[in-house]
């Protein structure tokens, strides 16, 4: 809202932003003055700031007098909404394991006309997962979502690279996100991957693995996680359509490595830290998380805050908001 960069990344729309700034410089004074100034009537000023309001950005006093939260606060509201919204896609997600009893331990659990209260997938405890999504990926179209926490290290990477690569070939869009290791453990494949049209993001951790392909198949282990003997095989509409939400958001926040297609696994260092940091994560986490020594993560952040010119943390995160850096 108050800077263009940020509020588009919080998907604020210009007039919004630009609504913001105007009664910003008119905090202080009523309403009705501000309606004027704005060549809007009162009724008319108060229904555009309705979100704003609700939000806790713009609040009207007792006196009539309108009080706007400054910009540094006002994204303070507007990252911690956010955050609000990550963690419940992420709660979400782990009640649909709880929920999926419905689902039936055998069968397809298709459901029927007659039998309004079964959902449409499935409980597997055993099969050949690589085999069924390469399956799913020649029988659909649309776009693939892949959360990847350890795929480089497992024997069926060079299928899905196979499977993922023809479907980029075929006009489809691939998403994949990994956490920031694999760019230390395994920076190869991503730049292979990268390399053949996948779109591909880090953060800090990926704390379950996922495939969505196109608009009607799921895929997740039972419960979320990285273990793999039981999966949750979806093709409910609207828990597909959650499971893309909840990918979706964690991309939003994800890190781009603009650089790997040409070869470098290089990620934007500067955003995951920061990340970390917001997150009030500590060095030692911070090192384990992203793959790097204690003594690297320290001077790494020591130069952010020099860059920054501030000397807390907390002081970077507001910063760095404020510069458009996350």
């Amino acid at each position: 809202m108050p800077m263009r960069p940020v509020a588009a990344a919080l998907g604020i729309p210009p007039a919004v932003d630009r609504l913001y700034r105007q009664v910003y410089a008119g905090s202080g004074t009523s309403v009705d003055e501000v309606a004027r100034s704005l060549l809007r009537s009162r009724e008319e000023l108060l229904d555009e700031l309705a979100p704003m309001i609700r939000g806790g950005v713009v609040r009207v006093g007792d006196d009539d007098v309108l009080h706007v939260a400054p910009p540094a606060e006002s994204l303070a509201m507007m990252l911690a909404e956010e955050t609000r919204k990550i963690s419940a896609a992420t709660a979400r997600l782990e009640g649909l394991a709880r929920a999926l009893p419905f689902l039936g331990e055998s069968g397809t659990g298709r459901g029927t006309e007659s039998d309004a209260s079964q959902i449409d997938g499935e409980v597997l405890a055993t099969g050949d997962v690589p085999g069924q999504l390469v399956q799913w990926i020649e029988e659909t179209s649309g776009e693939l979502l892949f959360l990847r926490p350890d795929q480089w290290r497992m024997p069926s990477e060079s299928t899905m690279f196979q499977a993922t690569s023809g479907a980029v070939r075929a006009g489809r869009s691939v998403r994949a996100i990994y956490p920031a290791r694999a760019l230390q453990e395994a920076p190869d494949v991503l730049i292979g991957r990268a390399r053949v049209g996948e779109q591909i993001r880090v953060v800090p951790e990926v704390h379950t693995r996922l495939a969505v392909v196109g608009t009607g198949r799921a895929m997740i282990p039972d419960p979320p996680g990285v273990a793999n003997d039981r999966r949750l095989v979806i093709r409910q509409g609207g828990l597909v359509e959650m499971l893309v939400a909840y990918f979706d958001a964690l991309w939003d926040t994800a890190a781009a490595v603009p650089r790997l297609e040409s070869g470098d696994a290089r990620p934007d260092l500067r955003r995951l830290l920061l990340t970390q940091l917001a997150a009030g994560a500590k060095d030692e986490q911070i090192a384990r998380t992203l793959g790097m020594s204690l003594r690297t993560v320290r001077r790494r952040i020591h130069g952010l805050m020099s860059d920054l010119g501030v000397d807390t943390r907390f002081a970077a995160g507001v910063e760095a908001v404020r510069r458009g850096w996350i």
